[in-house]
């Protein structure tokens, strides 16, 4: 059956009118966005850092987008259970994740397979905070006591040296360490940063590299000194505490915490919430209460945040086939 041209222009206008509406309609729900509270799960117990920065976001996030903000805590499997929570919740915008360097960055290099994809499942929205590692010594080892005769009494005393590391990310940091000072640190696990900052203290471990908040107590209690920091500048709060680079070691890391969406989620929707992290980062009290977790106050694009993450994960994966980490 053939259509008459006057009857074919008709419905060809009726279907370009349908788009239009259904068009304006998802640009006018999109700009609506959010209508509704909005959760941010966090894959860790309250009171650690990234569930207190989840704290800190959502309350000045509530108050920018009128809305309320609820953190729901799903701690397990190294933030495993929570990611993949994220990963599959509806990309709408209402379910965000407090995610940190591990679950996305580091757990493609451990397990064989991951219940989410951490680039195909999840769409970075937006870098939170980074985190600089503190490589602490015994306070009482004389031999210990500055970065050059710690790498040589290593590599002097290969059989009694070690590290301690309180989960896998933290292991493949020393073991890029290991590799950049060519020394031969033996392993001991740990359950928390502390706990491997208080072996250090002790004896029981050579080093540690911890995140800066455990590593400041033991510091700060005269157990253990500080011999680098492996952000790429000094840190404020240990203005006297020398980079790695600075002290000849090609190494720079930072573990990070930032805000992730589900895949598929709508682009307006990812730039609104970007835009507010970065109007919440940039917030003088909000940097204020970060840093006084020893957390350095961070934001991105989306964008930029999903090219960091692509260069870090085949990064890792190197490093833990080099050091002969077995994937679980």
């Amino acid at each position: 059956m053939t259509l008459t041209r006057s009857l074919a222009y008709r419905l060809g206008t009726m279907a370009l009118s349908a788009g239009t509406v259904l068009g304006a309609s998802s640009v006018h729900a999109e700009d609506a966005y959010p209508s509704k509270p909005i959760t941010i799960i966090v894959g860790y117990s309250a009171g650690g850092a990234n569930d207190l920065l989840a704290r800190v976001v959502g309350e000045k996030m509530s108050t920018l987008l009128k809305q309320p903000v609820i953190v729901e805590n799903k701690p397990g499997a190294g933030s495993i259970i929570a990611a993949n929570f994220v990963a599959k919740a509806k990309a709408d915008g209402y379910t965000l994740l407090m995610g940190a360097s591990g679950p996305i960055s580091f757990n493609p290099s451990l397990y064989k397979k991951l219940p989410y994809d951490p680039q195909k499942d999840l769409t970075p929205v937006s870098l939170v905070g980074t985190f600089p590692l503190v490589l602490v010594t015994q306070k009482s080892n004389p031999d210990t006591g500055s970065l050059p005769t710690l790498i040589a009494y290593a590599k002097d005393h290969p059989g009694k040296s070690n590290y301690s590391a309180s989960s896998a990310s933290f292991q493949l940091i020393t073991e890029l360490f290991k590799r950049r000072t060519q020394t031969a640190f033996e392993y001991i696990p740990y359950k928390s940063s502390y706990e491997s900052v208080m072996a250090v203290s002790t004896g029981d471990a050579t080093m540690t590299l911890a995140d800066s908040s455990p590593a400041m107590q033991g510091i700060s209690s005269g157990r253990v000194r500080a011999l680098a920091v492996t952000s790429p500048q000094r840190i404020s709060y240990m203005a006297d505490t020398p980079t790695l680079k600075e002290l000849g070691i090609d190494m720079t890391v930072e573990l990070w915490s930032g805000l992730f969406v589900p895949a598929g989620t709508p682009p307006a929707v990812v730039g609104k919430l970007e835009e507010t992290v970065k109007t919440i980062m940039d917030d003088g009290d909000v940097r204020k209460r970060v840093e006084g977790m020893s957390i350095t106050p961070a934001s991105s694009t989306s964008r930029d945040f999903a090219q960091r993450i692509a260069q870090e994960i085949p990064f890792w994966k190197k490093i833990a086939q080099d050091a002969g980490i077995q994937p679980n």
